[in-house]
């Protein structure tokens, strides 16, 4: 098939002059992108890498795809990640990973927590700051975690993202929306382990799923659980920060299966599964969790456009945890959509 793979790479990004250290943590390195066409030109795809800027629109009617593998993070905006997606349906073209809505859902961790909480899911109690001296939410109790509502790849995240009294939110609040133009998001703050699940599929209710051993009844492979562990870095305070994942990315232990009891194994990838479906997320995505102080896992954010770096990114990982190969684990996912999109390979 013609694949086109899409992406927003690191040197064709341009941001003001005081942006944060981390503004460019979200997009992906030449190195990524080359591996993972080569990974697509495995399976016999003919493969046109085009970076998703504004010359998208021509670039991709020019290739006139069969279907695009979609990793673009988007240029700017409070829903970026749903930018290209926006494109491909507009022009008609089916694409890979998640749509429009989902993608959006995904990046405003504020709609996606009440979205988990309206259908019961476990996630901690938390209140966006849009100004900063909003009144305190009752339910909000000392510690808490504060990071940028509209984010990934820990950009925003760090040891002063733990904050102990009403002065300290108050000014990291106020850092956060000053720094990255957008509200502040603070929850209570989780003082257990942290883990992250992988997962492929889509609901076989409303999507053709491949034949294929690998998914379960729902219609879904849910990679084994990743521990991470930041414990042997040097004052990370238990943090998986944004310079810990952007520069120092296999500094932490990555553990893989986690070393957990098969009981909270099994819950911890069922919430994954559940918090994909409540958001209608499709084909691949990774969820992150964290337990509290009793045990208690709880859904910290989900990301449906997980990175696919060969070497260190949670998902390639998790597969490989288990013998799943880099390119196999590429081309699941492009056989995913091709098949919910009902295309003839």
């Amino acid at each position: 098939m013609r694949v086109a793979l899409l992406f927003n790479s690191k040197h064709s990004i341009e941001h003001p002059a005081d942006a944060p250290v981390d503004a460019l943590a979200e997009y992906d390195s030449e190195e990524t992108t080359q591996v993972l066409a080569r990974a697509l030109r495995s399976a016999g795809h003919t493969v046109f890498p085009l970076e998703a800027d504004v010359t998208l629109l021509d670039t991709v009617r020019a290739v006139s795809p069969d279907i695009c593998f979609n990793i673009a993070e988007g240029l700017r905006g409070e829903s970026r990640e749903s930018q290209v997606p926006a494109l491909l349906e507009m022009l008609g073209i089916p694409y890979a990973a998640s749509g429009i809505l989902a993608n959006a859902i995904s990046l405003d961790k504020a709609v996606c927590k009440h979205i988990w909480r309206a259908t019961g899911l476990p996630t901690a109690p938390f209140q966006l700051f849009r100004i900063g001296d909003e009144p305190l939410n009752d339910d909000l109790a000392f510690p808490l975690f504060v990071k940028p509502v509209g984010e990934g790849t820990g950009m925003g995240i760090s040891q002063e993202s733990v904050v102990q009294d009403e002065p300290e939110l108050r000014e990291r609040a106020n850092w956060i929306i000053c720094a990255y133009r957008q509200p502040a998001l603070a929850e209570t703050f989780l003082p257990g382990r942290e883990f992250t699940v992988g997962l492929i599929g889509n609901e076989r209710s409303v999507c053709t799923v491949p034949a294929s051993p690998l998914y379960d009844e729902r219609g879904f492979h849910v990679f084994p659980v990743l521990e991470i562990d930041v414990s042997p870095i040097e004052n990370a305070q238990g943090i998986y920060s944004s310079h810990i994942k952007s520069e120092r990315p296999m500094d932490p232990d990555y553990l893989c299966p986690a070393p957990i009891d098969d009981i909270l194994a099994l819950e911890l990838q069922d919430l994954a599964v559940r918090a994909f479906t409540a958001i209608g997320a499709v084909d691949v995505a990774r969820v992150d969790l964290r337990l509290d102080e009793f045990g208690n896992p709880h859904l910290l954010e989900i990301n449906t456009l997980p990175g696919l770096n060969p070497t260190y990114s949670d998902i390639v990982m998790a597969a490989r945890g288990e013998g799943i190969p880099y390119e196999a684990l590429v081309n699941e996912v492009l056989s995913l959509a091709i098949a919910r999109h009902g295309l003839a390979r």
